[in-house]
């Protein structure tokens, strides 16, 4: 009497669900840590006094955007890129077309929907023309004139003009990135132990 045991079919049957298990929690993992970093920069972002608008320009998403997969990524990005950049990098910003930037102060007021006002804005709102006054120690000054059209007795600083500005960096985008991709390989461990217990 002769026996033959042929294992390979169930085999193959474990292999093959050892591998959906795998996807499964890869992409778990992946999806995991995506929002963990969507959660810790949109933190950040209202932490550092940047407001919601700016927190939520902050998205995630996972690839594949269908399915499962043992080759999941996600990608964490920002609508407002710039804004985002130059708060997490601190850069100087110097005037683009002339000597100085113009910094409003509160007497300046703000323009149309909200928005910083700039010089130019300024006289065309209020119809002054402001007067450019140097000082060697501190800021020079863009000042309202004084005078029966202005709404003092004396010229009123509208806007402090400096040559430069460091943007002070707010920021630190790379910790909270570092931080998730290294937590990847823990969550794959964790979502595979609930995927075959």
């Amino acid at each position: 009497m002769r026996l033959t045991l042929d294992i390979r079919p169930d085999l193959a049957t474990l292999m093959a669900a050892e591998i959906a298990a795998g996807e499964r929690a890869v992409t778990a993992a992946v999806r995991e840590a995506g929002v963990g970093l969507k959660l810790g920069w949109r933190g950040q972002i209202t932490g550092a006094g940047l407001g919601p608008r700016l927190a939520n320009s902050i998205r995630s998403e996972v690839f594949p955007k269908a399915g499962v997969s043992l080759s999941a990524a996600t990608v964490v990005w920002s609508k407002a890129p710039v804004i985002i950049g130059a708060h997490d990098a601190g850069p100087l910003i110097r005037a683009r077309h002339g000597l100085w930037l113009a910094i409003p102060t509160p007497a300046a007021g703000k323009a149309l929907g909200g928005r910083r006002i700039t010089p130019a804005a300024w006289e065309r709102k209020t119809g002054l023309k402001l007067r450019f006054v140097y000082r060697r120690a501190g800021p020079s000054l863009l000042v309202a004139p004084a005078g029966p059209r202005s709404s003092g007795t004396t010229a009123a600083q509208i806007f402090l003009l400096v040559p430069q500005v460091k943007l002070p960096k707010r920021l630190d985008l790379a910790r909270d990135a570092e931080r998730a991709h290294d937590a990847v390989p823990e969550l794959i461990v964790g979502n595979w132990a609930e995927e075959t217990s």
